[in-house]
């Protein structure tokens, strides 16, 4: 019988063994519910029981924000590792590690495209690459970014999500704050809109710079959005912070932002903006006065 054992019953299991593939359920780090990934992936990496909107990468970011047939552009090298920074490991090996992680340069992705054929250049963050730090590699993005639009008479939308400067780049990376502030003013000179769409979370020199600057500011639901941390704030001010301090919904209420809109509607809410900011708009004109006649 061992010739059935050791070489008849694998060969049948090898016919209809099937490769199942890894992670078929993503549990949601907000409710905790276990959701099918084709689910997941169809309803936009958002949780379909509590509304949790899951961080996606810059790529798939700008395949769901701009219509089929969008070209990335390549983007400036900048100097890698220029302080020859070390702490526990060299800064150049992080760095050469979250590009093979993310299969990109640095922290952002710039596209040209139509959002419902309408022309726009987005420029993406890549939280996943060393937390969507902004180095010179992002500031030379979202330059050139800004002379797309310019060049390209359309408009700039951002989407941030960061963590702040890289301090690994120390000075250098400070100087991309004001770097990236004239690379909103130049789109805006042109008298294109800049929209700023912000994302979880958006903090430190990002939003202390081009992040608080659009024309019009969305973010995404229950996005964190500040400078600096809840608790460092609690220890300056010495007072307990309101509940949901720094989240969207908090910011929508006191003013900060124009709109949060739910990823699914994200695309066709742009489409709307670009339309009202872009299109000539017909207005009715207003009817004629009806006149009282003197007799009455």
């Amino acid at each position: 019988m061992n010739w059935i054992s050791d070489w008849a019953l694998p060969k049948i299991q090898g016919l209809f063994r099937r490769e199942v593939p890894e992670n078929l359920w993503h549990k949601c780090s907000s409710c905790e519910q276990m959701v099918f990934h084709k689910d997941l992936e169809r309803n936009l990496h958002v949780c379909p029981h509590c509304g949790f909107h899951n961080r996606i990468g810059a790529e798939a970011r700008i395949d769901i924000t701009l219509d089929e047939g969008w070209q990335k552009i390549e983007l400036p090298k900048a100097p890698a590792d220029p302080l020859r920074f070390r702490d526990q490991r060299k800064y150049g090996d992080r760095l050469r590690e979250a590009q093979l992680k993310t299969g990109m340069d640095d922290a952002i992705m710039v596209a040209h495209g139509a959002i419902e054929g309408r022309a726009a250049v987005v420029a993406a963050f890549e939280f996943s690459f060393q937390g969507g730090s902004m180095g010179a590699g992002v500031g030379e993005g979202l330059v050139a970014a800004a002379r797309l639009a310019v060049l390209q008479d359309a408009p700039l939308i951002v989407f941030p999500a960061s963590g702040g400067a890289r301090m690994q780049e120390g000075a250098v990376s400070l100087m991309q704050m004001p770097r990236s502030v004239i690379a909103t003013r130049m789109v805006k000179e042109a008298g294109l809109p800049v929209i700023i769409v912000l994302l979880d979370p958006t903090t430190g020199g990002v939003t202390a710079s081009f992040a608080m600057l659009g024309d019009i500011q969305i973010a995404e639901p229950g996005a964190l959005i500040g400078f600096a941390g809840a608790r460092v704030i609690e220890q300056t001010v010495r007072e307990k912070l309101p509940e949901g301090f720094q989240r969207a919904e908090y910011l929508l209420e006191h003013g900060i932002l124009d709109m949060v809109v739910h990823r699914q509607e994200m695309k066709p809410t742009l489409a709307r903006l670009l339309s009202l900011l872009r299109e000539p708009q017909i207005l009715a004109e207003p009817a004629p006065l009806a006149l009282a006649s003197p007799n009455a």
